[in-house]
């Protein structure tokens, strides 16, 4: 007899894998190790190393136990807090919300949340709360939003070819990503590519990550300059007889505009944006023009730009102008998460919206709770909030202005959370939250096509509750009557599924998955792409996307809209994540830490001798937003004039206490928001 069961979950993370898992269960409130599962024909049987050793998190020893009440100063952590039962915590909430909505009406309570959980329910409850009571909505910008933009101008509709097809594949350009960190399924399918029909693989990213270690050519390009290297590629295209004009003919709105448009970006012109050699760019087009199955996996890091949607929406134009997505294993993806058709009406409250709540903008939550007017609008202050899968004084950009924010002595903050985060530590009441193996949920992909509905693998850590149970506890002490509070979480999923045309919950577990895969011709857009018109768009209409589209080029385009190097930041900094972290999630899991070591700069010896950065020494590294405190590294696999932060190491990590968020701008790209965490310029100097 095995001296543990196998139980079936999914992982919850902020990862577009959304891996379907096989649990060791030791015994009813003990883990082993979680293993991907082999049935599965995404997920494969292979998971990242972090999830692997989730035990690690599900039983670390700082996991908080009970509701906590801040006694002492914002910020100190746990020993500001003494214990108090759920009651008398949920009832200082409700008390407090209600206070805030008598004196400034309801606009002053800010729900806030994001991605800490992928699940429906649990993540997305939040929302049923805040349409009831009327309270100030969030436009969750921290992400996607960017990404979306640049996607939807040209394809019009947010799906793409499933990505099991990488197999299928004769070359795969992974553009603006690094898998090997971050999505590893994706690597599964470039390995059978490869071994099976000796597919090539291309990346394009500003430093030589994991995945561009394992590429047959890197093209290493300036951050924000990614359109500049789509348009060079089209004009080789082009000139060259690769590109399918009878394809485009059928599909696209203006190719003779475009072939006009890009005779003058020749690889030279791109050259000296991108800092790509014109040869390389040349090698590249024709290896792409030339490979009828070749896939772009459109990843997220290019897009964290200010010209973010712009740089995706011109890298999205390639397999149109080759004619890509007709072949199998041809085409590109970026998300596939409105496959599903989820009927989120139950979950969300969506009977209760209304739209004439202001919408703040997540990614500006220092200018928000500063009270900076243009983001307030004509609403009033925020004073009270609630916040759940989020860790937003380590996660927002404008660190400083963030802390400033929380700091505020009128400002009642609870935080619902597994650990004492930064954020956790400034609320004036914690509540213990559970992990995903200890609720019920259902997911859904956007890197993949499987429905999953997972149940509880272990009882809950000591007094830790579900996100449902928090929100629904709350509405009844306001008043609520949205029968959504009245259900379980159980429930929820299965009039979900029955509202959405799937099968019950319980079916649909038993069956571990649901492969809600579509045809051919709709995930190649044979039969159209997603606008009215049924063609793919190379004139975007970002008007419709968007308000903010000043500096926004009518074609694909290079737009010089970024945070610039200058005499006095010379050198653009990427803020990549780290391969043994997501977000703030692992930075508390020793594993995770010991082999990440420390928080580091990567620079070119290049600069490293022009600032007089001695390897491994301490400096500085700021800009007009703030000045953080780290350890350099030499490394050459990038471009003088670039860094790289690789984090997302907590503030405290950082001499002086300032994490790396604290030199990015919270400024909103265009043209719908979104943030942009790989657009700052800097300088580096050897510590004071």
């Amino acid at each position: 007899m095995a001296p543990f069961d196998i139980v079936p979950s999914a992982c919850p993370h902020d990862c577009p894998s959304t891996c379907a898992l096989e649990v060791e269960r030791i015994s009813p409130t003990r883990i082993g190790r979680i293993h991907g599962a082999k049935a599965n024909t995404y997920t494969a049987g292979v998971i990242c190393a972090k999830v692997a050793r989730y035990a690690e998190r599900q039983h670390h020893p700082d996991r908080l136990d009970v509701p906590l009440r801040r006694v002492g100063a914002k910020g100190v952590g746990r020993a500001a807090f003494v214990p108090i039962t759920w009651e008398q915590a949920l009832d200082e909430i409700a008390e407090q919300f209600q206070r805030a909505a008598q004196r400034h009406g309801p606009e002053a309570v800010y729900p806030y949340y994001y991605a800490g959980t992928m699940g429906l329910v649990q993540r997305d409850g939040i929302y049923r709360l805040t349409h009831e009571m009327k309270y100030s909505r969030q436009k969750s910008t921290i992400c996607v939003s960017l990404s979306d933009a640049g996607w939807q101008a040209g394809v019009g509709v947010m799906r793409g070819v499933d990505s099991r097809e990488l197999a299928e594949s004769d070359l795969i350009v992974v553009w603006g990503g690094n898998p090997v960190a971050t999505q590893v399924n994706v690597m599964t399918h470039v390995a059978r590519a490869r071994k099976t029909r000796g597919a090539k693989l291309v990346v394009v990213d500003p430093y030589r990550t994991g995945t561009a270690e394992a590429a047959d050519l890197h093209l290493i390009l300036r951050p924000g300059t990614d359109a500049a290297l789509a348009v060079a590629v089209m004009h080789v295209l082009f000139a060259e007889g690769l590109a399918d004009r009878d394809y485009m003919a059928r599909h696209a709105d203006a190719p003779e505009e475009l072939e006009r448009h890009v005779v003058g970006r020749t690889p030279e012109w791109a050259a000296e944006i991108t800092g790509v050699p014109a040869e390389t760019i040349r090698e590249f087009a024709r290896l792409y023009g030339r490979t009828k199955k070749s896939f772009i996996r459109v990843g997220y890091g290019f897009s964290r730009s200010r010209n973010g949607a712009v740089s995706l929406h011109a890298v999205s134009c390639l397999p149109t102008v080759t004619g890509a997505w007709a072949e199998k294993g041809g085409g590109a993806h970026y998300s596939n998460r409105t496959i599903y058709h989820i009927d989120n009406r139950l979950i969300m409250g969506l009977d209760l919206k209304d739209n004439s709540v202001r919408e703040l903008d997540q990614s500006r939550l220092g200018a928000v709770l500063t009270g900076n007017k243009q983001d307030l609008g004509d609403g009033p202050p925020v004073t009270a909030m609630i916040i759940q899968n989020t860790n937003p004084m380590n996660v927002c950009p404008n660190t400083k202005l963030v802390q400033q924010g929380f700091a505020r002595d009128d400002l009642f903050t609870a935080v619902h959370e597994q650990f004492m985060t930064e954020t956790a530590a400034m609320a004036d009441i914690v509540l213990p939250a559970t992990t995903f193996l200890e609720h019920d949920d259902i997911y859904r992909a956007s890197g993949h096509t499987h429905l999953q509905v997972t149940r509880k693998v272990v009882e809950p850590h000591a007094e830790a509750r579900p996100n449902h149970f928090v929100i629904s506890e709350l509405a009844k002490r306001l008043g609520c009557r949205h029968k959504g509070f009245a259900m379980s979480a159980w429930e929820i999923i299965d009039e979900t599924l029955k509202l959405s045309g799937h099968k019950d919950a319980q079916s649909l577990y038993d069956a571990r998955w649901e492969d809600c895969a579509l045809d051919f011709e709709t995930t190649h857009f044979l039969n159209g792409f997603g606008h009215p018109d049924g063609k793919f768009r190379f004139k975007p209409d970002w008007a419709a996307i968007g308000p903010d589209i000043d500096g926004l080029p009518p074609l694909p385009d290079y737009a010089p809209i970024v945070d610039l190097a200058s005499a006095e930041h010379p050198l653009r900094l990427v803020t990549a994540p780290a391969r043994q972290f997501l977000n703030s999630t692992f930075t508390m899991t020793p594993t995770s830490r010991q082999r990440e070591e420390r928080p580091t700069i990567l620079l070119h010896p290049e600069d490293a001798k022009r600032f007089g950065i001695a390897d491994g020494g301490e400096v500085d590294v700021g800009n007009k937003l703030g000045v953080i405190g780290l350890h350099a590294k030499y490394f050459d696999g990038l471009l003088p004039g670039v860094v790289v932060i690789e984090s997302l190491w907590g503030n405290a990590d950082f001499r002086g206490g300032l994490g790396v968020n604290a030199l990015v701008s919270d400024v909103a790209g265009k043209p719908d928001g979104g943030a942009v965490f790989h657009d700052t310029a800097v300088w580096v100097r050897p510590a004071a």
